[in-house]
């Protein structure tokens, strides 16, 4: 059976596997504070459709308590630890059941079982939280292993953190024009992509949302880290398949163990 992954923008993705649909940090939002979508309609009402949810770290980018509010009664929504105490927001989702997950922390899910791993990135609400709550990528594993990246910098460990996978989805850049270390850019992304080896990548987190008023400021930090990414992993990385997607679309991946 394959692994189906649709990007809808910025960090959101669906990825199906075993008939269980995983969702990745949601935002439909057309505007979240400065932000403002600049590419892809807002994702259409079946991308709230999920099994279970997976929040990465605390930053309103990634969780989206409204967003969140759309999502089904029952729907399983896993969190950083210490993420409700940190987010009030979260605890007024009470049609939702939220588990809170720290790094080597196992979930099951259907035929599916969810690793929460590593991150490196600062995890806290922002702009100043006192509150800290780990950063976290995850490691989807069922007929394929997938590996959810979230919000991260590179990391010696990472490839031993993270494991064996077949399919990585890897932020390449940002809602601004500078990123920080704690990211990774279409660089870091391509490097960290040759110490992982998976069959296949999706390059996420770039060209959906950007600063208000800044549209003609360095277009190129909106537009071109997808193919800079597409470019670097050929050179970094040839064995891995790329699949650079557009806002709502999808592709099928066939993994053979």
């Amino acid at each position: 059976m394959p692994v189906e992954i649709t990007w809808w923008g910025h960090a959101t993705c669906t990825v199906t596997d075993s008939d269980v649909r995983v969702l990745t940090d949601p935002l439909f939002a057309r505007r979240l504070a400065h932000l403002r979508r600049r590419r892809g309609a807002p994702p259409p009402p079946e991308a709230a459709r999920a099994d279970v949810v997976l929040v990465s770290h605390l930053h309103a980018d990634h969780l989206h308590v409204p967003s969140l509010a759309r999502l089904a009664p029952g729907t399983r929504l896993l969190v950083p630890q210490g993420a409700p105490r940190a987010v009030p927001g979260l605890r007024r989702l009470a049609h939702l059941r939220i588990t809170e997950v720290a790094p080597g922390d196992e979930t099951s899910v259907g035929d599916l079982v969810v690793r929460a791993v590593p991150a490196r990135h600062d995890g806290r609400r922002l702009p100043v939280g006192p509150h800290r709550s780990p950063a976290l990528g995850y490691v989807v594993e069922g007929e394929a292993r997938t590996y959810f990246a979230g919000d991260t910098g590179l990391f010696d460990s990472m490839s031993a953190e993270v494991g064996p996978v077949d399919v990585a989805l890897l932020p390449v850049g940002g809602w601004g024009p500078y990123l920080g270390a704690e990211h990774l850019d279409a660089g870091r992304a391509a490097r960290a992509l040759a110490a992982l080896a998976p069959r296949s990548a999706v390059p996420v987190h770039y060209g959906t949302y950007w600063p208000i008023g800044m549209d003609a400021v360095r277009p190129h930090e909106f537009h071109a880290p997808g193919d800079e990414f597409v470019r670097l992993a050929a050179e970094c990385a040839p064995q891995v398949a790329v699949h650079k997607l557009g806002h709502g679309e999808g592709v099928r991946l066939e993994v053979a163990r």
